[in-house]
This record gives C-alpha cells, structure tokens and sequence, in this order.
C-alpha cells in the first residue's frame, strides 16, 4: 500500500478501481481496512474507486494518541486530508459502525467534501453506551495502572496493532503510564459525553443539520442494533434505508466476517445509490 504524509502521520492507503467517483470506506473498531478489501472490489467492479485506508493508530499507519479530540473527529478530519492531498474530493463516505461514526463526523465537519453517506451497522442504545466505554478506554486505564505500558503493550488490541506496525511496541513501552492513563481518561470523558445519544455521538440536531443524500444500513447486534439505524434513517431528513435479510440477534457483537455472505447485497445496493445520485446530480 502506498503512504501519504497527513499532518506527522504515515497513512497507509490503498485505491482499489481505476475509474468513477469515489468512496472511501473504513471498518469498525479500530481495525485496519484490510477485512474491506472484498467489499472495495465488488464496488470497483461496478464502476466506483475505493479508497481504503488504515487511520491512525491502525493497521500499518503510525500511532499518534490525541486527547484533544474524540477518535472519530481525528479519523473525519485526517481522511479529508487524505481525500484532497489525493484530489479526489468531493468523495462519498462510507463506514461499519465506528468507521459509521466517523462517516457521521466527516458530514458534519465537512459536509462540502461529501457526495454522500452510507452507513452500516449503526452503533447507539443503551448496551453500546455501556460496552463501549468499558471496551475503548477503561480496560487500557485499568491494564495501565495495574501492570503499566508493558501489559498494554500485550493486549489483545494492541497485539493486532503491533503484528502490522512493529514500531509501535517501542512507542507504548516508552509512553509514561502516568500520562497515558490520564490521557485516556480524557478521551472517555470526550466519549461518554455522547454515548448514551440514541445514535451514538450525534444529537438530534447533528442528524437533521446532514444534507447530502445518505443510506443506512442497519445492523443486528446488542452493539449496533437494527433500532439504532431505524433511528439515524429517521432524524437524517430524506435518507434511505436498506434493510439485509438478517434478524437481530443477542450478542455483543457479530464479526464483519459475519456479514461476508451479505457483501453481494452491500455492494450491488451501494452501487444502485451511488449511480442514483450520480444520474441525479448530471
């Protein structure tokens, strides 16, 4: 994959097509964009050029942990600047729950930069307001304090991370446990201050105030429940909604490789807004 310099930062990317408009699309968690890559190529088959990219402290890109704001405004912001440095800008954009999180905060911060939005696997309700915080930010507090960089240097998280990015071990053990505990704390803080929203992290206003066309996927997990994109499909004023032959089901959380089989679907409805939007818009 090739870098980019976005800000200090090496950003790994990848465009999967060689021709159409844009989409940029991000996995959840905070997982590199490799599980992706066969979504991106079923959307290059059908017209469309993927940009996927592996956001800071993910996959192959550096690690630059930032208390001054939540992940997913750095991850809105830092794909813009991948966006224009690449010109390929107006973009839609596209995520799986926290990467539909970032999506949100990209219409948000900018929304002239869009085409539009499609969004899956929706994150909001009370069990994700729980889990989540715990999941993020808690559990890396409590290892820390415990057991200092070196713990969190081998937790499951963190292992991923390391597998692609060797450099990074360095950088956790020579972190101050001290300063990076109170660092998390402040980006729980900055979470929990919208997580128990219906969507998480977006007020009713935040919703209403998207303009671009927009599709919604639900999901059909305790995480991201099919309610809370029923939810987002209604307070976004004139979106689409695509509901998977899928039921919900009681569990934390189903794998994206759960959805696999779905991808056809994904894709051929992606494609079919895309190209609505895009006969629209001539």
């Amino acid at each position: 994959m090739p870098t980019a310099k976005v800000g200090e930062l090496n950003i790994f990317y990848e465009i999967v097509g060689t021709s159409g408009s844009v989409i940029a699309l991000m996995p959840g968690a905070r997982r590199g964009s490799a599980e992706m890559k066969p979504l991106a190529e079923k959307l290059a088959a059908g017209g469309f050029r993927v940009l996927l990219h592996d956001r800071r402290n993910t996959g192959a890109s550096d690690m630059l942990i930032d208390e001054n704001e939540t992940e997913e405004n750095v991850w809105a912001d830092e794909l813009h600047a991948l966006l224009k440095q690449l010109n390929l800008l107006p973009a839609y954009v596209s995520g799986s729950s926290s990467g539909a999180r970032t999506a949100l905060n990209f219409a948000l911060r900018h929304p002239e930069a869009l085409r539009g939005l499609l969004i899956m696997r929706v994150t909001g309700g009370e069990y994700a307001a729980n889990k989540l915080p715990q999941n993020y930010y808690r559990v890396f507090i409590e290892t820390a304090e415990k057991g200092g960089m070196a713990a969190v240097a081998e937790m499951d998280r963190f292992r991923e991370y390391i597998g692609t990015n060797p450099k990074v071990k360095e950088q956790i053990l020579a972190m101050d446990p001290n300063k990076f505990i109170a660092g998390q704390k402040r980006l729980l803080e900055k979470f929990l201050a919208g997580a128990k929203l219906p969507v998480m992290g977006m007020t009713k206003e935040d919703l209403g105030s998207i303009k671009v066309p927009v599709l919604v996927i639900p999901g059909n997990d305790n995480t991201h429940s099919s309610k809370s994109g029923r939810i987002a499909h209604e307070l976004i004023h004139g979106s689409e909604m695509h509901e998977l032959p899928i039921t919900d089901q009681d569990l934390d959380l189903v794998p994206w490789t759960g959805w696999s089989p779905l991808e056809p679907e994904i894709a051929a409805t992606f494609i079919d807004f895309m190209r609505r939007q895009e006969r629209a818009a001539a």
